[in-house]
């Protein structure tokens, strides 16, 4: 029999969103989890709103809409409003009812600043990993670091000379042609006029050079989640630097800790800075010059196991830039950028957090 081609909307129609969400659906653990680490954060919430005015956007709905404009790589906040508005599931995960109004899009963006003040991403990475459930997955004396970049919202023809940032922009509606042949350019002479946060960076020798930043991960080594992620402007020694801030917390302990890493840590001051935090520098080898690490270090059958899951690392790299929208983010200035790389890699945590629960209750 052939189904009827009418408009079923003249009755009213009572939407449970509950039901409409399979119990299989992997948001819902997801969801649980964020949830929990959004709970022990009331205090830190109540510090950056008034006591008094007109409500604003509740900072748990507003940090769930992030999660999934990660999760589904949702490019900006018109597209993300634009999906709440038709999407029963994303209303659902956020908190919204079938008939709540969704916010317009500006005020999402001016709702988001507040966080950013309050460095709400790295105390909502902090919350999800203090969890007693999730914290049993993570490993306390094994660690890998490395670094990777983000490209800047910003276009080479904005890298102009220090003494030219404050000239009008030319008239006109069309992007004026550029040729940089043969002119010299380095960070010490030139600045973005879009992003003057972003720096020139090559990655190494014959690679192109860039605006952009330079992204830190701190990776425990037990079941690969992220305990520590941060931005920084991009230069030769940010990594290491980084790395240094990133693993100090987790070597005030008794016991020696080690941190992998690749090549690019085999430097004689951060092996012996490591050292000092008593921390075990299992970095790999640098083959090209006289290397920083020796027997004291390799011979150790520990060495091996940290280089080979070091790469992991890599992994939620890749899945930050691929989905989390941090291959070339619509963002500009390193406040802005920096909350939402850390809050890229809380994503990464959660998608991964559900199947590790999983796997070690089995």
């Amino acid at each position: 029999m052939r189904g009827s081609d009418c408009r079923s909307g003249e009755l009213f129609s009572y939407v449970d969103l509950e039901v409409r969400v399979r119990r299989d659906h992997p948001l819902r653990a997801i969801r649980l989890i964020a949830n929990e680490a959004l709970a022990t954060l009331g205090r830190d919430f109540a510090t950056l709103y008034a006591s008094i005015g007109r409500p604003s956007i509740a900072p748990e709905k507003l940090l769930r809409a992030m999660l999934l404009q990660a999760f589904y790589s949702i490019r900006s906040e018109r597209q993300l409003m634009e999906r709440l508005e038709y999407d029963l599931l994303f209303r659902w995960f956020v908190g919204l009812g079938v008939d709540d109004l969704v916010w317009d899009h500006s005020t999402f963006s001016k709702n988001r600043e507040r966080l950013l003040a309050g460095d709400v991403a790295a105390a909502f990475l902090a919350a999800l990993l203090a969890q007693p459930r999730v914290k049993r997955l993570l490993s306390s004396e094994h660690f890998s670091v490395d670094g990777t970049l983000v490209e800047a919202w910003a276009s080479m023809k904005s890298f102009k000379p220090r003494g030219d940032a404050d000239d009008p922009p030319p008239t006109g509606g069309r992007n004026p042609d550029s040729n940089f042949k043969g002119e010299q350019r380095s960070n010490a002479t030139h600045a973005s006029t879009t992003d003057p946060d972003a720096r020139l960076y090559r990655r190494g020798a014959g690679m192109e050079a860039k605006l952009c930043f330079l992204g830190h991960a701190l990776m425990e080594n037990r079941s690969g989640l992220l305990v520590d992620a941060r931005l920084t402007r991009a230069d030769g020694h940010a990594e290491r630097i980084a790395a240094l801030a990133m693993i100090e917390p987790h070597a005030e302990r008794p016991r020696a800790i080690t941190l992998g890493g690749d090549k690019g840590f085999d430097a004689a001051d951060f092996v012996n800075e490591l050292r000092t935090l008593n921390v075990r520098p299992h970095v790999a080898q640098n083959t090209t010059r006289r290397s920083a690490i020796d027997g004291r270090t390799t011979r150790h059958a520990g060495y091996e196991a940290s280089q080979r899951v070091r790469k992991r690392i890599e992994e939620a790299f890749g899945w930050m830039k691929s989905v989390g929208g941090m291959r070339r983010p619509m963002l500009r200035g390193l406040p802005r950028l920096g909350f939402a790389f850390t809050f890229a890699a809380a994503a990464y945590n959660l998608v991964r957090v559900p199947k590790l629960l999983a796997g070690a209750a089995t």
